[in-house]
């Protein structure tokens, strides 16, 4: 039997489907840091099974650090201009621009590795990877720029 408690906790916290949140818990006999590990596990499985779908919506996000000397620009892709309207989605790109800005990265691959800087214990590509399961589309970045003042 779910604990309506935790699922609602669950849900709050991850953002995911109810059925999946009670899915997790169900199968982790309602322990929250299983719970949370499934729901990691599918979001990399949702995410491989969607990453060859077209990504031709999305939204451009912006950064500017409060120093005004580091700057940055994400475009952060989905499939429907239905997701690159939501306000949760538009929170990742926030968040992926502000990291942009705060952690120099070569080229993409090199970004998805870092280490994300509100949380050490996940990567810029478990935050993708979150963002597909909590969205149901395949979403990735697509270009991104680093500014800082020359002088």
């Amino acid at each position: 039997m779910v604990d309506y408690a935790k699922l609602k906790q669950l849900r709050a916290d991850t953002g995911v489907s109810f059925s999946l949140c009670k899915k997790a818990l169900e199968e982790s006999a309602n322990d929250m840091a299983k719970a949370n590990k499934l729901l990691s596990k599918w979001g990399a499985d949702k995410a491989t099974e969607k990453s060859e779908r077209k990504t031709s919506q999305g939204a451009i996000f912006s950064y500017v650090h409060h120093n005004k000397k580091v700057a940055s620009l994400v475009e952060l892709l989905c499939e429907t201009d239905f997701v690159s309207g939501n306000p949760d989605f538009r929170a990742v790109g926030q968040e992926l621009a502000m990291h942009v800005a705060s952690m120099p990265a070569e080229d993409l691959k090199e970004l998805m590795g870092q280490e994300y800087v509100r949380d050490a214990s996940k990567k810029i590509e478990d935050l993708i990877k979150e963002a597909v399961l909590k969205f149901g589309e395949n979403i990735k970045i697509g270009k991104f720029v680093r500014w800082t003042l020359s002088g």
